[in-house]
């Protein structure tokens, strides 16, 4: 060897770097959109959180002097909050699409259209990938600004609706497939050995034993003519094969128990359904369920799940949407009552406990289930049949007494 080989001859890639490359390119075919999507209990959690809050009416309300909310119905931003947001996107795909960015990308953005007086307009959906956060600081204090691909100038914080998944400074949201990446790592690991395993027939290998003794060439050329006849593409898999002399062959296979891959399976479900805080059952995870269960778990699903994110999305709409001078009279709320419209039990409880305690009208019940209004249904009405001892004792000492005077 001379000189000019032992300098530049390729250095071997010491064991540490290339576990770190490894873990970096499965890493990345792990994160992003797409590649997490493809994950059936992903997709399931990621679309039944944006389906369930993008069904839910969003409507501003006006507060009067007694502290009662009122629906904003001559607002600008009613139209635009109920209906479209602009001129491109339906109010239901609108809001899908900003919880899906904030749950996969970590951020959500749109960016709010003002008239010459400051009043909002329409929103434009902007995509993540096509907007950056700069940040300056003075006086030791940060000031944000946005910059959007294919947008010139700079976009103050006041004109940018942003909705953050979790975060760590405050100023972006950190993506929950990034959180969860080692869990969807070995969910897609076990999708793609349990496709491997089912489509070689679960069949893991098998032994050919023949007495007499086989040259190197002789013992290529029966294990390329048994792989080419037993091959799930080139030929039948558990087919029926025909030996010759004195072969034998002896199969080894694993039971999908064995290797726990059904229960890895089934553990991937719960774990990737803790990141997105969603009860397995709700991902359709009914082993440990019952009606009870299920019951539960939807009043769980909207206190634990949905009220966080509604929440973020109420206060974000109502910082950027409304001028300072509105933001003390105005509230932006989502309507959860919806999603009790399917369940009719559920919603004539609501309404029956609403209507005994003098806290809604025939009229206003009526209305919530698109009917025509009744005469005299405007007015609010009470049980009265209980009562404390000591009125009732004073109303049985008045009959008494009533009864004497007739007498």
């Amino acid at each position: 060897m001379n000189i000019f080989s032992r300098i530049f001859r390729k250095k071997p890639v010491p064991e540490i770097e290339h576990r770190a490359i490894t873990d970096a390119l499965f890493y990345n075919s792990i994160t992003g959109t797409t590649p997490a999507m493809r994950l059936s209990t992903v997709y399931r959690c990621v679309n039944m959180i944006s389906d369930s809050i993008a069904q839910l009416p969003l409507e501003p309300y006006i507060i009067d002097s007694n502290g009662f909310k009122h629906k904003h119905l001559n607002h600008s931003t009613y139209s635009m909050l109920n209906i479209e947001p602009n001129n491109v996107l339906d109010r239901y795909t609108y809001i899908k699409l900003l919880v899906s960015n904030m749950l996969l990308d970590g951020n959500a953005y749109s960016i709010i259209e003002r008239d010459e007086k400051g009043n909002a307009t329409s929103l434009t959906y902007v995509k993540p990938s096509d907007v950056q956060v700069n940040v300056t600081y003075k006086q030791c204090r940060p000031l944000l600004y946005y910059t959007v691909n294919g947008r010139s100038g700079k976009i103050e914080p006041c004109n940018m609706i942003h909705i953050k998944n979790f975060s760590y400074d405050g100023i972006t949201g950190v993506s929950t497939i990034t959180h969860a990446c080692d869990s969807l790592g070995l969910a897609k690991a076990s999708e793609a050995h349990a496709r491997g395993f089912f489509k070689g027939g679960a069949n893991v290998a098998g032994i050919l034993k023949v007495l007499s003794a086989l040259t190197d060439k002789q013992k290529e050329g029966l294990k390329t003519s048994w792989r080419s006849a037993f091959n799930t593409e080139t030929g039948v898999p558990n087919g029926v094969a025909v030996l010759e002399g004195n072969m034998e062959f002896q199969p080894v296979t694993v039971k999908p128990s064995d290797a726990q891959l059904l229960e890895t399976r089934s553990f991937n479900v719960v774990d990737i359904c803790r990141f997105f805080d969603v009860n397995p059952v709700k991902a359709f995870d009914l082993s440990h369920s019952s009606y009870s269960t299920v019951e539960a778990t939807q009043l769980a699903y909207l206190t634990d799940t949905l009220t966080p994110i509604i929440t973020k999305f109420e206060i974000e709409f109502k910082r950027k949407l409304y001028k300072p001078s509105e933001k003390a009279n105005i509230e932006v709320k989502f309507d959860t009552s919806v999603l009790l419209r399917a369940d009719k039990n559920a919603l004539s409880n609501y309404y029956r406990n609403m209507f005994t305690v003098g806290a809604i009208t025939p009229n206003e019940i009526r209305k919530q289930l698109d009917m025509t209004p009744v005469e005299g249904g405007d007015k609010a009405y009470m049980q009265v049949n209980m009562s404390t001892l000591e009125n009732i004792n004073k109303l049985n000492t008045n009959d008494n007494e009533r009864n004497e005077t007739v007498q």
